[in-house]
């Protein structure tokens, strides 16, 4: 598998304080990478190291196979643009001129492919109207079209969806995967919002306490999710008794409601269940979310 970012024993210490401890993880080139931990885990301190921001204490890492202590380094990065806890935007220009202006700073001689980012975003008409005057939302995008700009084939996002109401966050989520579908972007996203991110993410990193403690695909996280079937029965404790005796795990949600952790022959079931006088009303197949995953993996339930 190609990586656009490999990391590997990375550190960095504030004096007594470690931020990153050692931390090891990759980034496959074309997918979205969702990166997750709670407060302080060391999230935006690897972010702005990635971005040359800051600087690691100890340990290396590799963006396009070019290590971060080569002088190439900062020529791997023209190829990647961030959007780190706030775009940076000029709130007294419009979009175009924001571009215009990052293309000057980038060095590049004309403008070509500057509208074509503008209708990637979906800024394409907002004409004269100021930065200042845009929805959270439409700064939020422009944002990720100024770090688009320079042709980025690596995209990375600190909180992109934070604080934007449902139909902002939509259009966030239909952006993000567009550029991955599409423009074929590589996208390290960190984000709050776990239930929106599983929605988009194709890989995972999980970091606790500045280190990576499980890295995974999307569908290895399917298949390590617990699965159950939810019931909604007219006796509970004739339930409990035949899954009992079939030593079969349950867990009790309500007075007649269990999550049953096996797959059943729900005919043959039913059959049993009414020989002890147990009617089933409702049955659905549920899946452990994201979240619940994340919970059990680093223990307790604090926010991320």
């Amino acid at each position: 598998m190609e990586y656009i970012l490999k990391i590997n024993n990375l550190s960095k210490k504030y004096k007594q304080f470690k931020a990153l401890d050692n931390l090891t993880m990759q980034v496959p080139k074309g997918s979205i990478y969702g990166f997750i931990g709670k407060n302080g885990a060391g999230k935006t301190t690897l972010i702005r190291i990635i971005c040359g921001l800051q600087y690691p204490t100890s340990g290396e890492f590799e963006l396009y196979n070019i290590k971060n202590t080569s002088k190439e380094i900062a020529k791997a990065r023209r190829k990647m643009g961030a959007v780190i806890e706030t775009p940076s935007i000029y709130l007294d220009m419009t979009a175009e001129d924001n571009l215009q202006q990052q293309y000057k700073i980038l060095g590049l001689s004309n403008f070509d492919g500057l509208q074509e980012i503008l209708m990637l975003v979906g800024l394409e008409n907002t004409g004269k109207k100021k930065a200042r005057n845009f929805s959270l939302g439409m700064r939020q995008r422009l944002g990720i079209a100024i770090a688009l700009c320079g042709n980025s084939e690596f995209l990375v996002l600190d909180e992109p969806i934070n604080g934007l109401d449902p139909q902002g966050i939509i259009e966030m989520r239909e952006l993000i995967l567009k550029l991955n579908h599409e423009k074929n972007i590589t996208v390290l996203i960190s984000s709050h919002i776990l239930d929106e991110l599983s929605k988009l993410a194709t890989h995972y990193g999980f970091i606790d306490k500045g280190r990576i403690i499980r890295e995974m695909s999307a569908k290895e996280l399917e298949n390590s999710c617990y699965k159950c079937v939810r019931m909604t029965v007219t006796n509970t404790n004739a339930l409990t008794r035949l899954l009992d005796k079939k030593s079969i795990s349950y867990q009790i949600l309500d007075k007649n409601i269990i999550d049953v952790y096996a797959k059943l022959n729900f005919t043959q079931f039913a059959i049993e269940l009414s020989k002890e006088n147990c009617e089933i009303i409702s049955m659905n197949e549920h899946d452990e979310s994201l979240e619940s995953f994340y919970i059990s993996l680093v223990g307790g339930a604090e926010h991320v």
